[in-house]
């Protein structure tokens, strides 16, 4: 009992954080690293936290907003494929604009400990970056959509305006032959502004978006640099979009992905 209040304990101290360093851990819980290590080890195997160079960050159940709690369980295993094939397109030292979306929150957890520069409008990624040395933080300010914790309206979109990121990297609500949408206006607003101001424009979709629409239309197809989607996707919508002369990305399936990280 002692050793599972323990683990629940570290496993919250991570959550909190973000990202923490072995030394700060053991101080905190106040035993050895050796103990922080196999604790770590569980939380591995259960999927709640990954070491990396320097120490640990969380990859649990996201924060609890209404948006998340719907969506993030919804296609699990697609958002986190596609996480991890963009994981691999980002480079040490990019400045990566993130939106609140469920499946960038999958690839902003797996960028915390890189060396990058991170600007986002999400409440829920910029605490993931709070406190990760590696990485330099802008947070944009604005309206805050409670739904989601997401900055939205003329304030944040001002700032965004003001900046220069290598990459914006936004999911979508629906994908049909007319383009790319999301469900809520301001944030299409907002979202045309980080298109703007990105030399590359990176859209996250797990395959069950393809052939809907949503409220509000963000852009057409080929307004954008590089989609990413799972392999789910059809062979019709996989034609449509590669005719369009963008760069297609499908990641691997989930299975094949955890046989991949277990080598």
């Amino acid at each position: 009992m002692v050793v599972q209040q323990r683990r629940s304990r570290l496993l919250e101290v991570i959550r909190r954080q973000g990202f923490v360093s072995l030394p700060d851990l053991a101080e905190t819980m106040e035993v050895s690293e050796s103990t922080i290590r196999r604790d770590l080890d569980h939380l591995e195997e259960m999927g709640s936290a990954k070491r990396t160079h320097g120490g640990v960050f969380y990859t649990g159940p996201s924060p609890k907003l209404p948006h998340f709690d719907e969506r993030q369980s919804a296609q699990w295993d697609k958002k986190r494929t596609i996480a991890a094939q963009a994981n691999e397109l980002i480079e040490d030292g990019d400045t990566v604009l993130l939106d609140g979306g469920s499946t960038t929150y999958e690839l902003a957890q797996l960028l915390v400990g890189r060396p990058l520069q991170i600007v986002t409008n999400s409440l829920p990624v910029a605490n993931l970056f709070m406190a990760s040395s590696n990485s330099d933080l802008v947070m944009i300010g604005g309206y805050v959509h409670t739904r989601t914790g997401v900055s939205l309206g003329p304030y944040a979109n001002e700032m965004i305006g003001r900046l220069t990121v290598r990459r914006a990297v936004l999911s979508v609500a629906g994908v049909n032959e007319k383009g790319y949408y999301n469900s809520n206006l301001l944030l299409v607003e907002t979202e045309r502004v980080m298109m703007s101001s990105a030399d590359e424009v990176v859209i996250l979709a797990d395959s069950t978006k393809f052939g809907h629409q949503s409220l509000a239309h963000l852009c057409g197809l080929n307004e954008i640099d590089t989609l990413i989607v799972d392999d789910g996707i059809s062979e019709f919508w996989k034609s449509t979009i590669t005719a369009t002369n963008i760069n297609v990305m499908v990641s691997p399936k989930f299975e094949e992905l955890a046989d991949e990280s277990a080598a």
